[in-house]
């Protein structure tokens, strides 16, 4: 067997055993550098985890982390439901559309899934439950909404992008985000209205219309938090690194001072909760390092993506197979691994093809969102159904509805690029040619 096929297979055999995927990959890289090349070579395991994991951008991804910590600790989901609540009044279907706007607003703080779906889950479920929706409809129709926060800035997923495929602009993917995620949160709404007038949940005369002012004043603090970060990235006062700094010290302040919900412990555990999930992330990406110079010397991503390149010569053939592979692959996997595996093997079609690299990382995030509340794994969809206190396979045939539904929105921004990259064009970031 092939040094190529030995590594690709005991990294696959790692993952059918349960080993985790960190431990996986750096296994793999081992079998390869072992069969391949030559013992002497694991002299660079040292080199390459460092060089992983030595890059000023990824400073963000921990302090983010612990912003969308400090935020849903802070309580701000509960003055911006009521806000939305005032905005949308009381009608059937009219919760959910609160949850999608809640959780795209959430996912303009944190830009992970798991703890917008957290905070928000926390909030709505009852009162969802209370007006007649079904838990398992509600746990995922949240789900799938906090799965937005992948797109919508600032987006843990497009940071490492933006390290991973080299000469692209965080700025420019930040902004190409934006209206791509909220495609994706309106999609949600369609079907949801559907059904919640189809079968009549939440009757509009059970409940009153919070103050419009009033709810505005309580959630103000919460929504100049996009403004803050989006704002002072757009006019040069930061960069992304230092953006990330901006949020955890704007939610220290909003949830300490005005919503006095933080205590100094709480921080300490919150800090502590970060750097342990940040650890996770960073040993991931330490340990991909391995299987990415690996796979890069010995050839085996350009020999994949030749064959990959030889089931068909039509572009647009080409990137339908690669969503598919990636769907897949989130359904299994969380976006960092994903980003880190598939990229190596995406990069030569992309360049074969002229793909915009702002515009497929974009498409690649959608099809992860679509993967984070999609079963088995589905780890936004397990968030929710543990607070419901259901049993995920109750879900299925609801996440089917909104898989579909957000499917179609990927499909648009596929056949229509200048939805992701019309905003950072007339920004003045760098896109490429579209």
């Amino acid at each position: 067997m092939s040094p190529d096929l030995l590594m690709i297979a005991s990294f696959l055999i790692a993952l059918l055993l349960g080993v985790p995927v960190a431990i996986a990959l750096g296994l793999g890289g081992v079998v390869g550098i072992v069969t391949g090349l030559s013992p002497d070579m694991l002299a660079t395991l040292g080199t390459n985890t460092y060089n992983s994991v030595a890059k000023y951008p990824l400073i963000a991804i921990p302090l983010f982390i612990l912003t969308g910590l400090i935020f849903e600790r802070a309580g701000v989901a509960g003055s911006l439901v009521r806000f939305a609540q005032a905005l949308i009044g009381p009608r059937h279907g009219g919760l959910a559309v609160v949850a999608v706007l809640v959780c795209l607003i959430m996912g303009g703080m944190s830009g992970s899934g798991p703890a917008d779906a957290a905070a928000v889950a926390m909030v709505m479920l009852p009162s969802m439950r209370k007006a007649g929706y079904p838990q398992p409809f509600s746990a995922t129709l949240i789900a799938a909404s906090s799965s937005t926060a992948i797109l919508i800035p600032p987006s843990i997923a497009l940071i490492l992008y933006s390290i991973v495929v080299p000469g692209v602009d965080l700025r420019a993917l930040f902004a190409a985000g934006l209206f791509p995620g909220i495609l994706a949160g309106l999609s949600l709404l369609v079907p949801a209205l559907l059904l919640a007038r189809k079968h009549g949940w939440e009757d509009p005369q059970a409940s009153e219309r919070p103050p419009i002012w009033e709810s505005f004043k309580a959630a103000l603090p919460a929504l100049f938090a996009p403004v803050i970060i989006l704002g002072g990235l757009r006019s040069g006062l930061f960069t992304p690194t230092e953006a990330a700094v901006v949020a955890v010290t704007y939610g220290v302040i909003v949830g300490s001072l005005i919503y006095r919900n933080l205590s100094f412990k709480d921080l300490f555990n919150l800090m502590t909760e970060a750097a342990v999930t940040s650890g996770v992330v960073m040993l991931i990406i330490a340990l991909a390092g391995i299987f990415a110079w690996a796979g890069t010397t010995l050839g085996t991503f350009q020999h994949l993506a030749e064959a990959l390149l030889s089931l068909s010569d039509n572009g647009w053939v080409l990137l339908l197979l690669v969503m598919l592979l990636v769907l897949l692959a989130g359904m299994l996997l969380d976006a960092v691994s994903i980003y880190l595996i598939l990229i190596p093997i995406l990069l030569p079609l992309m360049n074969h093809f002229g793909w915009n690299p702002v515009w497929f990382g974009i498409l690649l995030a959608m099809n992860i969102a679509i993967g984070q509340f999609t079963p088995p794994v589905a780890v936004n969809l397990m968030v929710t159904t543990r607070i419901a206190k259901i049993r995920l396979e109750h879900t299925m045939g609801w996440a089917l509805i909104f898989i579909a539904a957000m499917a179609c929105s990927l499909l648009l921004v596929m056949l229509v690029p200048g939805i992701a990259l019309w905003l950072p064009d007339k920004l003045g970031y760098v896109v490429g040619n579209w």
